[in-house]
């Protein structure tokens, strides 16, 4: 290491150390006061409910009790486009909030923890991925909402994996109906269209492994419409990653 390396580190811990004096640590899930900036408090650990195996090879989803390597009822009977699915904790409690957090009140701050959570479910994908593309939001949505959380969300996951993120791979060009409250087979049809592959992106998909990332899934159908866009345009093949996952898609 040069002098050059050693002074940035040594100015990046003194910087780190003035902002916890001014800003304490505090939960990224309820904003309680913490020791360690990107711990969570104990309350909000025992209010996580992460998955764990046993859990369905495709879907991620948990399963009561542990009979092998298993699939879910659903995979068999309508199987996913994408290949393999996995999440970080079940979508009600604290992980809701921290979701809600990120998305509607501005916690940007919270991108990080989640991710380096991600990072950890979803390591097995993560070996044997190329590259991250995160689910885009159509620009109408971009500009209300001034960013991406799929995209912060991807970004810190890679790196900690040290895979690139190819935010552009994938286009939002049909503005959808909000999926909430909506059947199965009616989400869809809301999401048939609704993402393309720009032209010049197409070269960075080609044989790649992609992981898609991004903040929930419920049903499967924004992954499976944005998995099969991808496919078509020369992926090799896609896995999915979010923080959460809705608890009625629990196996």
């Amino acid at each position: 290491m040069d002098a050059a390396q050693v002074f940035r580190r040594g100015a990046r811990s003194a910087w780190a150390g003035f902002l916890g004096l001014v800003y304490p640590p505090t939960c990224p899930g309820c904003g309680s006061a913490i020791a360690d900036a990107h711990a969570r408090c104990p309350s909000c650990w025992s209010g996580l409910r992460l998955i764990e195996r046993p859990y369905c090879q495709r879907l991620g989803t948990p399963f009561a009790v542990d009979l092998g390597p298993l699939l879910s009822p659903r995979v068999i009977a309508d199987p996913p486009v994408f290949g393999r699915a996995r999440a970080v904790a079940l979508y009600d409690g604290v992980a809701r909030d921290l979701v809600h957090r990120l998305n509607y009140e501005d916690r940007l701050d919270l991108a990080a923890a989640m991710g380096r959570m991600m990072a950890a479910a979803g390591a097995e994908l993560l070996a044997e991925a190329d590259c991250l593309v995160p689910v885009p939001l159509h620009w109408s949505r971009l500009w209300r909402r001034r960013f991406n959380q799929a995209a912060l969300l991807g970004r810190g996951v890679g790196r900690i994996a040290g895979l690139p993120v190819e935010a552009g791979a994938l286009a939002r060009v049909k503005r959808t109906r909000p999926q909430v409250g909506l059947s199965r087979p009616a989400r869809a049809l809301n999401l048939q269209g609704a993402f393309r592959v720009p032209d010049a992106a197409r070269a960075k998909l080609q044989g790649r492994r992609v992981l898609l990332v991004d903040d929930v899934m419920t049903t499967g159908a924004t992954a499976n419409a944005a998995s099969r866009v991808l496919m078509r345009a020369g992926a090799r093949s896609v896995d999915i990653l979010t923080f959460a996952l809705v608890a009625a898609e629990a196996g």
